[in-house]
């Protein structure tokens, strides 16, 4: 271990690993909760219709009231609920590794425990209708661990050497506005910003845990390009997750079959409704916010918006094609790289060929969660690789 890291604990770098395997499966998991149309199938939140897990008869269900307001689908509800739980366990493992990580850091554990304490306090609030109070506390518990952040990254930890403190803190920070977009998921009704916003969040999540976990694990990869390397990953991770929100925003908005679907014989690709240029209203259809109360499940836009939507994701992807293409061949031309640069074109033409799938096949949930999970494995490597680019001393 260089001189300039010390880790806060033996271990540290496995269960770092796990919490990131966690966090992927996590958002496969809730990419086929979502894709399955579950998202809304327990209408309360931590609960399911009062209930720790789900209920599997309208006769074990304790608050009723939610009843009326959705019909019970055991179905879904479990995989909304299994979910949560998922959410949950990688909860507690990322407080861990945030405890750790803050034990040389003066006040550190303090600072952590102070805000897990303000994020627990605000869950019974919410629950007792109490939303305003609960948004206030666990903001005050997301802005201890964003105050920690900030003041670390304007020091160094004890001794002159470095830690992984202010990532940590950052990842826990992130994993409880995930909570809060889970929560607002739910109460908001689906709401686009929110979804796109809970998926994103999730992917960040992960990021920080891949660049942490290879920050612990200690395995640099030491090239004299490597400057030049990590300027044209950072451009191509930058137009990657331009394209995974958007993504995000056509799955949200039910617009993956805007073009038509479901028939080989119909030419909604690389055309869209047998067109190259349909009728599109792009002011519609990227319009972020539409107020509160509105139910969106199935989507409220015309399919002009939906068309305006899917036909963007399909130009960005061409984008994001082409430069990752690109950063394929300059890793290909680098000694030593060339097996990194055919796991990035392999992921590439894979979730490329799993878009144009999902077109054809009109959606089929195995594919549209593989989908999911192929952007999953091009942030992995675009961020291992910008993690572990080093030029040699």
């Amino acid at each position: 271990m260089p001189a300039s890291l010390r880790l806060p604990f033996r271990h540290f770098h496995r269960i770092a690993w796990l919490a990131a395997f966690m966090t992927a499966s996590t958002i496969v998991f809730g990419g086929f909760v979502r894709l399955s149309d579950a998202g809304l199938s327990c209408p309360d939140w931590p609960t399911c219709y009062g209930r720790a897990a789900w209920p599997e008869a309208p006769s074990e269900i304790i608050d009723h009231a939610q009843l009326k307001i959705r019909p019970l689908e055991t179905h879904k509800a479990w995989r909304e609920q299994v979910h949560r739980f998922l959410a949950g366990m990688l909860s507690i493992e990322i407080f861990g590794l945030a405890l750790m990580a803050v034990r040389r850091r003066r006040l550190g554990v303090s600072q952590v425990i102070a805000s897990a304490v303000l994020v627990a306090a605000a869950i019974p609030l919410y629950m007792q209708g109490q939303h305003a109070a609960a948004s206030v506390v666990a903001a005050l518990g997301e802005g201890i661990l964003l105050l920690a952040a900030w003041r670390w990254s304007q020091a160094s930890a004890p001794g002159g050497s470095g830690d992984l403190a202010r990532v940590a803190v950052l990842t826990l920070a992130m994993i409880v506005f995930q909570a809060l977009l889970g929560m607002w998921t739910v109460t908001w009704l689906l709401k686009p910003i929110v979804v796109m916003g809970h998926l994103l969040g999730g992917l960040a999540t992960f990021s920080l845990l891949v660049w942490m976990a290879w920050r612990a694990t200690d395995l640099p990869i030491h090239l004299g390009q490597a400057r030049a390397l990590k300027r044209v990953l950072g451009v191509g991770l930058g137009l990657l997750v331009l394209q995974i929100a958007l993504g995000g925003w056509v799955s949200a908005n039910y617009a993956a079959l805007a073009c038509g679907g479901g028939s080989w014989r119909v030419a909604n690709f690389p055309q869209c409704v047998g067109q190259w240029w349909p009728p599109h209203d792009f002011h519609e259809g990227f319009t972020l916010w539409r107020g509160i109360g509105v139910d969106y499940e199935g989507g409220v836009l015309d399919g002009a918006a939906r068309i305006a939507i899917q036909m963007t994701h399909r130009l960005m992807a061409i984008v994001v094609f082409c430069w990752l293409a690109f950063c394929s061949l300059r890793l290909w031309k680098v000694p030593g790289m060339r097996g990194w640069a055919a796991g990035l074109l392999l992921a590439l033409l894979a979730q490329v060929c799993l878009g144009i799938l999902n077109v054809k096949l009109a959606l089929p949930l195995a594919v549209a969660v593989l989908h999911n999970a192929g952007a999953v494995v091009l942030l992995f490597v675009m961020v291992s690789l910008l993690a572990r680019l080093k030029v040699p001393e």
